[in-house]
């Protein structure tokens, strides 16, 4: 199974302002383009192979979510119908289709907003040595992937590429952002996180946890990025699931458990990933988004 990375070359006519681990962002004029490349990050660190798919599941995924809470913030969503876009893209389409989408410009905000319904990752590691996470002191006796009694909103400061996102309390984020904005994106990531999960629920998909990002357009807070993603989320498998271990998921946990069994330090550079791997990966992402979409690539 072949990869469809994207690279910046592809596009020598547009302006690239920004290529993070996964994406790309050109800039239109009144619009950016993001493009999802097939790029895997784990553990903040770029994988040497891409994995078959992932940047249009990435893409048909978060234009889904965003249509489907509009009406909880606005988001920076504009279009992702290749017909649409502005005839400097005309020579791209074919690649652009399905895995780009056209967006509203906004000013980041800078925090990843992290709401948790489950103890696991990073959260579990810290709750077993401090009984917190991100210093929010949590009912003792609780297991590995256990659900929490709410949701909790739990942000980190957004790292470059190469360094690793760090895990902040509220109060913290709170003086970086300021309270008014913090307070809006702690609610709407709270209510999104709610919603979906009952969705998803319904359709087999256990939502633990997800990471949604914010930014200011015209004054005002609205979602942007990526939204309930497998690589933003963490979707167990409903069926499978248990407490006690990290369960059975659709996203790109599989990857991070195999590096794990490696003994991967987690630093530049990434080990090679088996072709195994890759094809079961992408497997994942390919089921994830037929069982939250009702739709096939």
């Amino acid at each position: 199974m072949s990869t469809e990375v994207v690279l910046k070359s592809e596009f020598s006519d547009l302006k690239l302002v920004k290529q993070g681990k996964v994406r790309e962002i050109y800039d239109l004029g009144d619009y950016y383009l993001m493009v999802s490349s097939d790029r895997l990050s784990a553990f903040d660190v770029i994988m040497n192979q891409g994995i078959p798919f992932k940047g249009k599941v990435l893409n048909r995924i978060s234009e889904f979510w965003f249509n489907k809470f509009s009406g909880v913030i606005k988001n920076h969503f504009v279009t992702a119908d290749v017909k649409k876009y502005p005839e400097i893209c005309a020579p791209y389409l074919d690649t652009l289709k399905d895995r780009s989408m056209i967006v509203k410009k906004a000013e980041l905000i800078p925090l990843e907003c992290i709401v948790r319904g489950y103890i696991s990752g990073s959260g579990w590691l810290e709750y077993e040595s401090k009984g917190t996470v991100c210093g929010i002191k949590l009912p003792s006796g609780l297991k590995q992937s256990a659900r929490l009694p709410e949701p909790l909103f739990t942000p980190s400061t957004k790292a470059e590429i190469g360094d690793h996102d760090l895990n902040i309390s509220p109060e913290d984020a709170r003086k970086l952002v300021g309270e008014g904005i913090y307070n809006k994106i702690e609610s709407a990531a709270i209510t999104i996180y709610k919603n979906a999960y009952d969705y998803a629920f319904e359709r087999g998909i256990i939502i633990a946890d997800t990471k949604m990002e914010f930014g200011i357009l015209n004054g005002e807070v609205i979602l942007i990025d990526e939204l309930l993603t497998p690589d933003s989320s963490r979707f167990w498998v409903k069926d499978e699931y248990q407490t006690g271990i990290s369960p059975l998921s659709y996203d790109k946990q599989y990857v991070r458990d195999y590096l794990i069994s490696i003994n991967f330090n987690k630093q530049p550079p990434a080990p090679d990933l088996p072709e195994e791997v890759i094809n079961n990966t992408s497997s994942k992402y390919l089921e994830v988004f037929s069982k939250l979409t009702g739709n096939k690539l």
